[in-house]
């Protein structure tokens, strides 16, 4: 694989990080997972938007039991950091007490996103809530939460593509890319 690959979105470089052959590796991983632990049960798949769209999709076509969808908005980002707040837009549509609740998120860097989700979920008497992320950077994470399913554990730098962007541009790319400092 070309490691070299570059995209120039804004003002910034990015370079070929994870080719889409290895993401969606990394998202039948998590379904095999997911699959194994849902057996008799029919989660509520909770996508957490933006970023998570293509994650969400790719992942609901890999899972082989009945599953419902369900999304929600939070925006946390400006630019390549988070702005630490969460504005939560679009909240759930549905009832999930006594519901089995997975949260999909592309990418769990510090965690204060999740951090507010979750005990807003949990006021609703789900059955269970667990979360899966495809890109997790543990050195960045602070919340006091388990993140059930992940893809790849990833060094803190700012990534783009699969349905994460960088000031709303990349989201198309179907390769993930890694911001260049210069």
């Amino acid at each position: 694989m070309d490691m070299q690959k570059l995209v120039k979105l804004n003002d910034k470089s990015f370079r070929l990080y994870k080719s889409e052959s290895e993401i969606l590796s990394l998202v039948r991983n998590i379904a095999h997972q997911i699959n194994e632990d849902y057996i008799g049960k029919r989660p509520l798949l909770v996508p957490v938007l933006n970023g998570a769209f293509l994650f969400a999709a790719d992942l609901l076509k890999e899972l082989k039991l009945d599953c419902e969808l369900s999304f929600i908005k939070a925006v946390s980002y400006h630019g390549t950091n988070s702005t630490g707040t969460l504005t939560n837009l679009i909240g759930l549509d549905q009832n999930i007490e006594d519901r089995h609740v997975i949260i999909i998120e592309d990418v769990v860097d510090t965690g204060n996103t999740l951090g507010k989700i979750v005990p807003a979920l949990t006021t609703q008497n789900p059955a269970s809530i667990k979360i899966a992320s495809l890109f997790f950077k543990p050195n960045a994470f602070k919340a006091e939460l388990k993140i059930d399913y992940i893809g790849v554990e990833i060094p803190n730098d700012f990534i783009v593509g699969y349905g994460l962007d960088y000031d709303g541009l990349g989201r198309n790319l179907r390769d993930i890319y890694q911001v260049v400092e210069s």
